[in-house]
């Protein structure tokens, strides 16, 4: 019988359990977020990248990239079509140049007062069978459609009434959240989220459409803007959850079932989390004398819903895609007693 040595034994082991760690995985895939690497929904994401490549043992590898990283925030969707990037994880509403309709689905300003509304219309009242008829010939696939808690406003000055927009120089994507801001007096500025920090430090805008309560305190804007409307009433913007359609029409069904109900998973998570970090910032900034949260009153929330309903038609009749949006949308908001 031979005669193998214990360390060549171990040597031999070693190497096998090493090419079996390295091996790669079956599909490694770069997604392009619209955060800052710092800002608390990032780290959520990257989490769930995580749980994916355990959900399929290892067959799945997802980096998540922050905002800017390969290419800007408007181009994901051409990045993801043509292959530079595999997915992203984005406000569709940074595409509305290329598809109003984009704009639309991607935040229908002032119609959603609860997240879990944007939800069940996305999963179960047509809105992501509408989202692929629109993305699908630009060479994509959503897989999921998340989105947050709604969005604060930080402001360098008090806003206790739509009237105190009249003038205000606010930071807004191009699409329908710019144009409802502009029907309200405000003046908008179209600047990338990443460069609201310095444009509030250096009086370039006085407020900004920023994402939620937690994530603005994290990145330190309420130093510069300590007038932060909360909660908030004007913008809950989808994350699409989107892959490269030629790579997700490859995959086989069991890894389609495992990404949908992983990003699924994501999405109420993301939900949940930011909420229980807005209110445990909410109450960090009340106990801060140099800080002043503002909630707007029902009557001045109307007026907003008002002007938002207003451009919600007007951006109707912008093509065949914006009127199915339009009517699905309003179609839902109105069985469920919402609109």
């Amino acid at each position: 019988m031979p005669h193998f040595k214990p360390s060549l034994l171990l040597t031999g082991t070693a190497l096998m359990l090493g090419l079996s760690t390295a091996q790669a995985a079956e599909y490694e895939w770069k997604f392009q977020a619209s955060e800052t690497a710092g800002e608390p929904s990032f780290k959520i994401k990257e989490e769930w990248a995580d749980k994916i490549e355990t959900m399929t043992d290892g067959r799945v590898h997802i980096e998540i990239l922050p905002i800017n990283s390969v290419v800007g925030p408007t181009e994901t969707l051409q990045a993801v079509s043509s292959g530079i990037l595999q997915g992203h994880m984005t406000d569709p509403s940074y595409f509305s140049g290329q598809n109003p309709a984009f704009g639309m689905l991607g935040n229908l300003v002032g119609a959603w007062s609860d997240p879990y509304d944007f939800l069940e219309y996305m999963k179960y009242g047509g809105g992501e069978a509408l989202y692929n008829e629109l993305a699908n010939p630009y060479g994509t696939q959503l897989i999921s459609a998340a989105t947050f808690p709604l969005e604060s406003i930080p402001s360098t000055v008090p806003i206790e009434s739509i009237d105190d927009f009249e003038g205000l120089k606010i930071r807004a994507p191009q699409g329908m959240v710019y144009n409802i801001f502009e029907r309200i007096g405000a003046t908008p500025v179209n600047l990338p989220g990443s460069e609201v920090y310095t444009g509030l430090e250096k009086g370039v805008i006085d407020a900004a459409d920023s994402t939620v309560l937690s994530n603005n305190d994290a990145m330190g804007i309420h130093e510069f803007a300590p007038y932060p409307l909360y909660p908030g009433f004007h913008s809950m913007p989808m994350i699409a959850v989107s892959l490269n359609k030629e790579i997700w029409d490859g995959l086989p069904d069991e890894l389609k079932t495992t990404l949908e109900t992983a990003f699924d998973g994501m999405a109420y998570d993301l939900i949940a989390r930011l909420k229980a970090q807005d209110i445990e910032t909410l109450q960090a900034l009340n106990d801060n004398p140099d800080v002043t949260p503002i909630d707007l009153s029902n009557e001045e929330r109307k007026r907003f819903r008002q002007a938002a309903e207003q451009e919600w038609r007007e951006w109707a009749g912008k093509n065949e895609m914006t009127q199915k949006v339009y009517d699905s949308a309003t179609a839902f908001l109105e069985s469920r007693g919402l609109l």
